[in-house]
């Protein structure tokens, strides 16, 4: 028998899930009760949440997603998210997921008009599939992409020697200039988040608008020793920060900073060469991803560009909705 649930807040969501999204048995970052927690509590705290919950048996599906105004949703997700994606919980049965999704599809024609996702990635055909045979108007666009590299079984020296030309050459060139001291902590202290800030307050980069997201990311990645915070250093002065976690096998590399003073010097880039190292070689990772966006510098470290795609549903009931509807059509349509 099919059941569909809904529920208003994610503390809601956690205590009928018990220990199901917990670490223990979640090995996506992104996926995690936790996550969603601190990403509305910290990002979205104006916004009301909406998450839905489909059981069959043993099976469950949960849709994770923010409600910005009356008949509007979005997924629980931002820039911070390398992957949006319901969550299924019970034995992989591609079937009975999709009729999962298409349950908790028709509940949502009863009051919503519009609905986007975004980022998605490999769900996107199943989530697509289920919102059409629930009578959901759907459209798919490529949205940007993740980068993302897997080693098979390579040393740092065996990718370092993969790596183009022009960045080898780099690297070699400002080492041999430098007067940077690189550190690698798998502990967050005070001090080094305040050094982190500082890198943050004279970046390229605009103003970051959610630390305590990621203050909350980083204290919580370090009391399990899965924080790998670098620092470019010139004598006592941070000039380059980068924030990574490394568990089950795959390295996340969430936030980069430099001091633009520094450029010619490069301090990222040397960072970031000793970064990968310790990931490959000390880590041991299988993978390493640079998560969302199509920066010209990923494709240097990385290899494997993934698509990320953005849903759009329309609830054909809705005339108000008919126009946008067909713009967005036409928008996929020409790219």
């Amino acid at each position: 028998m099919l059941v569909a649930r809904e529920y208003r807040s994610v503390t809601q969501a956690r205590q009928a899930l018990g220990t199901a999204l917990d670490r223990a048995s979640t090995p996506s970052l992104f996926d995690r009760i936790d996550w969603f927690e601190s990403l509305h509590a910290h990002c979205f705290p104006a916004t009301n949440v909406r998450i839905f919950q489909a059981l069959e048996g043993e099976h469950q599906a949960w849709l994770f997603l923010l409600s910005p105004k009356s008949g509007r949703l979005s997924a629980l997700a931002n820039w911070y998210s390398f992957d949006w994606t319901p969550i299924f919980l019970g034995p992989p049965d591609w079937t009975v997921r999709r009729r999962l999704i298409e349950v908790i599809a028709q509940h949502l024609l009863k009051d919503s008009a519009q609905i986007d996702l975004y980022p998605v990635t490999e769900t996107s055909g199943l989530l697509l599939d289920a919102f059409r045979r629930a009578g959901w108007f759907s459209v798919r666009r490529p949205m940007g992409g993740r980068h993302i590299l897997h080693l098979n079984g390579r040393t740092f020296e065996d990718y370092w020697a993969q790596r183009p030309g022009r960045l080898r050459t780099l690297i070699t060139r400002k080492s041999r200039a430098s007067r940077f001291t690189l550190s690698i902590a798998d502990r967050l202290t005070d001090t080094l988040w305040r050094d982190y800030v500082a890198v943050h307050n004279r970046s390229w980069k605009q103003p970051e608008a959610n630390l305590s997201f990621l203050y909350a990311l980083a204290a919580r990645e370090s009391a399990v020793g899965t924080l790998r915070l670098g620092f470019a250093r010139l004598e006592d002065q941070p000039v380059a920060t980068q924030l990574w976690t490394v568990e089950n096998g795959a390295a996340l590399i969430h936030k980069l900073a430099h001091d633009q003073a520094f450029d010619g010097a490069s301090p990222g880039s040397l960072l970031s060469h000793a970064m990968f190292a310790h990931a490959i070689d000390r880590d041991h990772v299988a993978t390493i991803d640079y998560g969302t966006g199509d920066n010209g510098y990923k494709t240097d470290w990385m290899e494997q560009r993934e698509t990320l795609y953005r849903l759009d549903f329309f609830n054909p009931r809705r005339a108000s909705i008919w126009l946008p509807a067909a713009r967005t059509a036409i928008s996929a349509l020409v790219g």
